[in-house]
Parts: C-alpha cells; structure tokens; sequence
C-alpha cells in the first residue's frame, strides 16, 4: 500500500460520519419530561446538596469516579516531536478509546496550549474537581518530569505520565520473565539502556526498584555514554551518570551486557555488539515503528537470546495497552489518591505472573496457535488477553489499599474479580481475536467481484494487514484502471479474468460437466457457466487454487449461491445450509439464524439449523445459549409456528443432550435473565441471557438482524454461510469496506479450521 493511500485511509477514517473517534453518550433514561426534571432542573439540585455535605458523595452521583482526562500540551507526539495541541489531539481521542475498550473508562482528552511548567501544573489541578484520575500524554523531556512530581503531591487523584511509566511496568514484567528463563538475577544483571528520555529515565527507575544495582546500569544517549565526568548533565541524566571510565560508546557498553534495553532509534545495535554480549542475552529494542536491531537479525545472530520488542508482528510485544488501562481501572476502584510506586510494582508482578498461567482457548485461537506456553517466543501476555483486567486492576487496586492510598475499601475481591469481568461486552473483542487468529496464517481468498472500487479497497486492506492473501476475479483492465484511479497498491496480486478467450476452464468444465450432466447440462452449457465468475472462484476453492471465496455485493443471494451448491456442495455431514450473522451489540454478540436461505423451515430443519449454528458458535470460542423464537412461551400458544419451534426443542433435548437449547420463547425473555427467571424458572437458559437466537422462517430472522442494524445500532457481521463442504461467503447486497473486510476475515478463519 503507498504511503498516499496509507495517509488517506487514516484522514477518512478519521473524518467519515461523525468527526473523530469519540461522543459523550447519556447513561440514564432521557425520554420523558420526568427523566429530564430528574436529570436537571429541578431534580437535580438533591444530588448537588448532598454533594456539598459530603465532596466525596461526588463519586457516589456523578461520573467522576470512572472519568480521567488525557491531558497534553503536544510538545512530544508520537515520534512526531513539538507539533502542538491541536495536532495532538487525534492521538489523545484515541488513547480515550483504548482506555474505554480495554477497562471501560471514559474519557475526556484535554489539549493544553501550555508550554510553561508552572502554568501547565496550575491548570491541571483547577480541573481536579472533574475527575477520577488524570493521564499525562505526550510531554516532552525534561518537563514531564516535573510536571508530573508535582501533580502527583498536590492533587488528590491518581496521575500518571503513560510516556514514562507505562513503557517501564510493562518491560518491567518482561524483564522478570526474561531473566527467570536465562537463569539470571536481576541484582547481579549488567544493563544498558540505550537512550535518555522519558521512557528510558522511568525504565530504569522502575528495574532499580525491582532490584536491579544502580552500580550495574550503564545508560547511553546520543553523544555516547552517560558518564559522571561528562558535562552539562541535566539532573534526569546526572542521576544515571556511570563512573565508569573505560567505556565511551554504545559498543563498549554492550560488550558483557546481559541486558539491552533499547528506547532510541532504529539501526542502533550492530550485529558485533549482539554478539560481545554475556552468553544467554536479553534484547528490549522497543524503537516503534523499526527496532534497534531488527528481530530475524537478533535471533538469527544470537540462538540463546530472548528478544522483544515494540512491534505486534513479533514475539513478546511491549505495548503498553496491558498497564495503564488496567492501573487506572484498579486506582479508580478504590478512589486512590495517587498511582504510587507500590501500585506499579503491583501491576508489574501481575503482568509477569499472568504470562506463567495456562493461556485461555481463546487466547490461541486469536494468535492461531494450539498451546501458548510461557517461555522465550511468550514472556508477557497478549494485549488481547481478556484476563488482563481481572489480574492487573485487582493487583493494583490491592497495593493502593496496603500503601494506604486508598478511601474506598475492597471487602469480596471474587465480587469485584467478577464485576471486572463483565464491564466489558465481547463484541469488538471478538472481531480483535478473529482478525488476529486470520493474520497468524493468511489464506488464498477470491475476490469474484473484483471489478468494484469496495471490493478491491476490501482487497488492499486484508493484504496489507496480512489478513489475506487476496485473488481478483473481473476483467483486468476494468480492475488496473481501478487500481490506478484510487492509487490502490495491488499491483503484485493476481488477476484472473475468467471471460478471456486464453483462460483455460476445460478442466472445470469437465468436472462441472460430471456432476450436472444427469440434470440436463451439456458440455457447451458447462464451459458457459464456467466463465461465470461464481462458478469460476467455487471452481478454484473446490479444487484447492484458493482456500475461500467472497462474492454477492453487487448481485443476488440466489445468484452466488447456486454455483456454490453446484459446484462445491454441502458438507456430507448436514442437510441443509443456513445463513448465520452475528451481530456486534453493545452487549456483546448475538448469533442469528437463519437470515438468508430457507424460507420457512420444517421441524426437522430447524433441527439441523440448530446443531450447524452451535457447532459455528462454538468455534468463536464462545458458548452458544441457543433460543428457539416464537410469538409464544412455552405452549402459551398452539399456532403453527409455535408448534414447529415446540417440537423442534423436544427433539433437541432428546438427541442432541449436550446443546444448551430451549423453547418455543419470545425474543424478550431469552435475552432478558430476569424475565425469564421470576416467570419460567424451569427453563434451561435461566441464568444468563440467550446469545443464539434460531428464528421460524427467514421473514422473521432477515427482519431482525435488519432492524437491530439499523435502529439498535449494533454492527452485522455477515451473511455466514452455514453448511457448504468448503468456504465460499456471500455479501450482504451493497455492504460497505468494512462488512467486506469483516467477511474476508471470517472466511479465512473458516478456511484455517477446515485445514
């Protein structure tokens, strides 16, 4: 993809639909005139009286308690430098989202024209009344040193410099990790830290403080070694000044190092210098977007080396979306008065001790793995580990309570364990861990309706992220024009144009030919068909050129699906196929079926729907709550849909035991826990709400999915084609990038599973 197309997508991402990437949504019912006198005048008032009895009531009736600012002068953005405040501002909202996504935090991000230290500080703490927490963002070295000491002592919430401290508690972990594997002990390790700023500084703080001798660090910058006898030192420098002599330069640094942490620039270590280190070594080469060394270099050199580094394509990624989402959600939790060193201790050891424990299901399913286990390629967790938050923020929240910080006690940290645990809804996580698990092995998918500026964008987009490795179908110089117009990079995958006369279908002709001729299909009608780009990409998934096929934006469902019947077939151990989606609801995901193919469904179907959809839901890594829908609970009803569904649960409990499954049940009380419960406490989905839901004929099923998109606002995930004997997806007619990009990345999951 060109960097002109890179920059586009990242300026219309950003500018599409609502401008930005965050809104203040209400968390309480408006829709009458009593909610709004309750939400402001004259209601109102009650709470604010009592607030002014007791400030701390603030916490009790307001969003302050679960509110942090992000807070920056953008003085030091990214790796862009001094670019201002208003400049910075897209990396505050989106570090507002990570923090939302990652612990349910909200977020107001505040953009400071404030470059002056005194000014900066005073400012900040006029806005402690507003929040829970504040994160300093993107402050440039020396002044975020002092900015932040002196926020931390005279305000009365936790603050916290992510620059410095995050990078710290998170190659803190690693660093315990690391060594335990090279049989090392962090007092006796020799370390240089290649770089000086505020990351490096806090970095190195932070392994003193786990044990590492000061005596043992050498720090470098740019001009070389910090030596003690060089000049015009300012104090962040000074105070890792080494007295060493005999070493000037980076190479003389690393000779006997046993750990490298790097915070510099990319190029920074030489092959030489990997290999003048102690036997056994540790490489943190943390520069973004490119490391110090890069990572097939280092262990290519070094076969006992342990190496992490930034980036998510590699091992052992040090990001620091595994601390401060979590460091805050703890500190908020106990109305913490500040993020102490106890506190980020805390986290540390919570983050390298979770890397030890068996990794979920779920966990190596998004990375495509069978069996993460701790070890040099595993020493901290993936940033997609849905237990992060029910380890870290306790064990923050724990050190906040024993450092006396705390004026909120922890009493049942199981209740609390659990209450973390379900803050977040699964939805985004889902299509998180399935994208992941897509780009850990991508597959061949054919793209049939390649001739279309969605479906090639959809192309670029799954190559350039690894999701996929995209084939176009269409007639090619329709497709490079595309290309070219929109300054697509897609120059290097292959075009196939079933239509010209020099691509050869005999063999799928023959095969085509084999199957239909005894429904009346000649050898002339097969050639003719298998020029048809539907029946040219089943053609190429049935016979193993590609591993998966999209189609059906710009045509009928009927249209894509025939030659997928015809060609491909069902799976020989199904009857029937059905349409899946699943749809991304702020309360996590639900799965409907079927939506797309069988118009009105027997008893007997709705079996066999029923036990394809588990099997599918079940491979998300997420257990199905299956609901059989009707306008009727439970024999409430002897109409002829209310039977059919009936019927079809009582076969089910019978033959299939170990599906969760009941009905017949109105949409209402399958998803509603309590409803169900104080009204049918006999049903086999009391407890927790339905999350598969099998509807009693396509009218219905097509009818909700599209109503809850449109009106409930929740994100559609497919068609999902259910049953054929390999992956071919059919579109929703119209979709948009993104719908395609998500279906891409379905098919290739599908397509990895079936291998």
């Amino acid at each position: 993809m060109s960097k002109t197309s890179r920059k586009q997508d990242a300026l219309d991402y950003h500018q599409q639909g609502r401008p930005g990437k965050i809104e203040v949504v209400p968390t309480k019912s408006t829709n009458s005139q009593r909610d709004l006198s309750l939400a402001y005048s004259p209601g109102v008032a009650v709470p604010c009286l009592k607030i002014a009895e007791n400030v701390d009531d603030v916490y009790k009736y307001t969003a302050k308690g679960n509110l942090v600012a992000v807070i920056s002068n953008g003085t030091a953005v990214l790796g862009l430098g001094n670019i201002g405040p208003e400049a910075g501002k897209p990396v505050m909202e989106g570090k507002g989202v990570l923090f939302k996504i990652f612990a349910d935090i909200d977020v107001f991000d505040i953009e400071l024209n404030v470059t002056d230290v005194d000014e900066f500080v005073r400012t900040v703490k006029a806005l402690e009344p507003t929040f829970g927490g504040i994160n300093l963002e993107d402050i440039k070295a020396p002044e975020c040193f002092e900015i932040e000491r002196r926020l931390k002592n005279e305000l009365n919430i936790p603050v916290m410099h992510d620059d410095q401290h995050g990078t710290a508690i998170i190659s803190g972990a690693a660093l315990l990790n690391a060594l335990e594997l090279q049989g090392k002990k962090i007092e006796e390790a020799r370390i240089v830290v290649c770089g000086a700023g505020a990351a490096a500084v806090s970095c190195t703080k932070l392994y003193i403080s786990l044990g590492a001798s000061k005596e043992n660090i050498v720090m470098t910058d740019s001009k070389g070694v910090i030596r003690a006898d060089r000049e015009n030192l300012d104090a962040s420098k000074r105070e890792f000044a080494t007295n060493r002599t005999d070493i000037y330069s980076l190479a003389d640094a690393m000779k006997d190092a046993d750990v490298f942490i790097g915070l510099s620039t990319a190029g920074t270590v030489s092959v030489d210098m990997l290999k003048d280190m102690a036997p056994k070594p540790i490489v943190f080469a943390m520069a973004n977007p490119d490391p110090e060394v890069p990572y097939d270099v280092a262990i290519a050199t070094r076969e006992d080396i342990i190496m992490a580094t930034g980036r998510s394509d590699y091992p052992n990624q040090v990001n620091n979306v595994l601390g401060f989402p979590y460091i805050f959600r703890g500190a908020l939790d106990v109305m913490a008065t500040q993020i102490n060193e106890e506190m980020k201790l805390g986290a540390v050891h919570a983050i390298a001790d979770l890397a030890k424990k068996p990794v979920p299901e779920a966990v190596n399913l998004a990375y495509n793995q069978r069996n993460i286990v701790f070890g040099k390629d595993y020493i901290i967790p993936k940033p997609l580990d849905l237990r992060l938050i029910s380890h870290v923020a306790p064990a923050v929240a724990k050190a906040a309570m024993d450092s006396g910080v705390a004026r909120k006690q922890i009493t049942d940290w199981d209740a609390y364990i659990e209450s973390l645990k379900k803050r977040l809804g699964v939805d985004d996580k889902l299509m998180r861990n399935i994208a992941q698990r897509a780009k850990s092995n991508p597959q061949r998918i054919v793209f049939a309706e390649a001739d279309n500026y969605k479906m090639l964008k959809a192309a670029q987009i799954v190559k350039e992220e690894g999701i996929a490795i995209p084939i176009l179908l269409g007639k090619r110089e329709k497709i490079q024009s595309i290309i070219a117009e929109y300054s697509l990079e897609l120059d290097d995958v292959q075009i196939i144009d079933p239509r010209d006369p020099s691509t050869d279908v005999t063999k799928f002709a023959e095969n085509l030919l084999e199957k239909r001729q005894r429904r009346g299909m000649t050898l002339y009608e097969a050639n003719k068909l298998c020029r048809d780009r539907n029946y040219y990409g089943s053609y190429m998934v049935e016979l193993g050129l590609a591993d998966g096929m999209i189609s059906g934006l710009t045509k009928n469902y009927k249209d894509v699906i025939k030659p997928a019947l015809q060609v491909i077939g069902t799976d020989p151990n199904v009857k029937k196929v059905a349409g899946m989606y699943m749809m991304l609801s702020k309360k996590g995901p639900l799965f409907f079926a079927d939506t797309t193919v069988n118009m009105n469904p027997s008893v007997n179907e709705i079996v066999d729907i029923t036990v394809m959809l588990n099997q599918a839901v079940n491979r998300f890594n997420i257990k199905p709550r299956i609901a059989l829908l009707s306008y009727s609970n439970f024999g409430s009803s002897e109409g002829e849909e209310a039977v059919k569904m009936r019927e079809a649960a009582e076969i089910l409990h019978r033959e299939y035991p170990g599906i969760l499954v009941d009905g017949e049940v109105q949409a209402n009380f399958a998803i509603n826990p309590e409803m169900m419960k104080e009204n049918f406490p006999f049903s086999t989905l009391v407890g927790e709400p339905a999350n598969t839901l099998i509807f009693p004929n396509l009218a219905s099923g097509n009818i909700a999915y599209k109503l809850l998109q449109e009106a409930g606002g929740a994100e559609a995930v497919g068609p999902i084609l259910l049953g054929l004997n390999k992956p071919v997806h059919i579109l929703q007619l119209g979709s948009s990038v993104r719908e395609i990009v998500n279906m891409v990345t379905i098919a290739v999951v599908d397509a990895q599973q079936r291998a």
